[in-house]
């Protein structure tokens, strides 16, 4: 049985957050089609972690920065090795690299981190998002992460066009990969709550993710006090991983404003609500807030931001608005009214069917595997830029790693 080896940023939580839900979709993706897979990370474990084992999934902690891993590697001696973010191929992809060569090194960037810090950026300097992505030194790690690896899963097809026209990474290395999904052809509209039989608006996001909590400030700030006055006996009800005092202090009562925190059952909580409410101003990759909106016959408000990887031709499940004013406009016409909501709780069921099917998306995954195990020595030698920043890579990282391992024997 094949072996491939997933090093983790984190423990999986799919039901804390869009990266817990996309690393589990790879994960039993691969277990589907008869890998050994092998999960192994430094971090801690959490509450909210998924049980892989009962998956048929191993599992192993690492350390960072520490020669016990290159044993662990001779040992596993895998055929893949999937890096989950960048950083995971800054940390380990060195030492795959010496102990076995031969492994396919694909890159899950879960979104461009650099984009979304540059977006981050550009609404604190009011400058354009383009201005800022060569300056960023996270731009220049991490598509140098991408350029090493053989292959990097991007999840929005924007996202593949900026790598390739601004940055032109080629093409070959690259391969669009969204959430992969099981979508019936025809949706059981009958078993969801209908218009009438849900009320209030829903956001729902991981508070330590700094787009939701700028988003929940947004709402708290610009939005929420000009639909409340409009729709007095609304409310709205923020959920999300990681909530601190600090997040919670937002909460009033008589604003119909409420944050409760973890959400134990995240559906549950989408089909009692009318509007999933969630006006992104930054960040990158596929919300998955909208996918579980979608998924329970919840239309949405957000930007494009919002809706960028998931929306076709600017057509949404709901409506993508921009300006305060507009967002406070649109949120109550959508919650008045039935026909419109009805019509954009179709156009969800029929997104998701285009953009998310498993079977066609994990299909081109598997041949591409195939096909770099056929051809991986001609692969890497045409991307020469990939194996130039390997050698510089290499030589600074086991030096610096070599020195902190010393250290902390030293310590020891």
């Amino acid at each position: 049985m094949p072996k491939i080896l997933v090093i983790g940023y984190v423990w999986p939580e799919p039901a804390s957050s869009a990266a817990g839900s996309r690393m589990m979709q790879l994960l039993q993706l691969f277990r589907k089609i008869n890998y050994q897979v092998i999960f192994a990370t430094a971090a801690k474990e959490t509450e909210n972690m998924e049980d892989l084992g009962r998956l048929g999934i191993q599992t192993e902690k690492i350390r960072l920065n520490h020669s016990s891993f290159d044993d662990f590697l001779a040992e596993v001696m895998p055929e893949i090795v999937l890096f989950d973010r960048f950083m995971m191929e800054e940390q380990f992809g060195w030492r795959v690299d010496k102990i076995c060569p031969g492994a396919i090194k694909i890159l899950d960037t879960e979104d461009l981190h650099f984009l979304r810090k540059a977006r981050e950026q550009a609404i604190k300097k009011q400058l354009a998002e383009a201005e800022l992505y060569q300056e960023l030194e996270i731009t220049k790690r991490e598509i140098s992460a991408i350029y090493r690896c053989d292959l990097s899963l991007i999840i929005s097809e924007f996202e593949m066009n900026l790598l390739q026209d601004e940055f032109r990474v080629l093409p070959e290395i690259l391969l669009y990969l969204p959430y992969l999904l099981d979508i019936p052809d025809t949706p059981d509209i009958a078993g969801f709550p209908s218009f009438d039989h849900r009320k209030d608006f829903l956001f729902i996001g991981n508070f330590l993710h700094a787009p939701n909590w700028d988003s929940v400030l947004f709402l708290k700030e610009k939005i929420w006090p000009g639909i409340r006055k409009r729709l007095p006996d609304a409310n709205l009800h923020i959920y999300g991983a990681y909530a601190t005092e600090k997040n919670f202090q937002l909460r009033n009562k008589q604003q119909g404003f409420f944050v409760h925190g973890w959400a134990s059952d995240s559906s549950k909580l989408m089909q009692q609500a009318r509007i999933c409410l969630a006006p992104i101003r930054f960040g990158a990759g596929l919300k998955g807030k909208f996918i579980d909106a979608m998924q329970n016959g919840t239309p949405s408000i957000t930007t494009k931001i919002g809706a960028e990887g998931i929306s076709i031709d600017d057509s949404w499940p709901g409506l993508i608005v921009e300006e305060p004013d507009d967002i406070i406009e649109k949120s109550i016409q959508l919650y008045e009214d039935q026909q419109l909501w009805q019509q954009k709780q179709l156009e969800g069921f029929e997104l998701l069917r285009i953009r998310f099917d498993q079977k066609r998306f994990s299909e081109a995954l598997i041949s591409e595997i195939q096909g770099l195990k056929t051809k991986l020595h001609k692969h890497r030698k045409t991307n020469f830029t990939g194996e130039m920043l390997k050698h510089h890579l290499h030589r600074s990282t086991y030096f610096m790693s070599r020195f902190i391992e010393e250290k902390n024997r030293d310590k020891n």
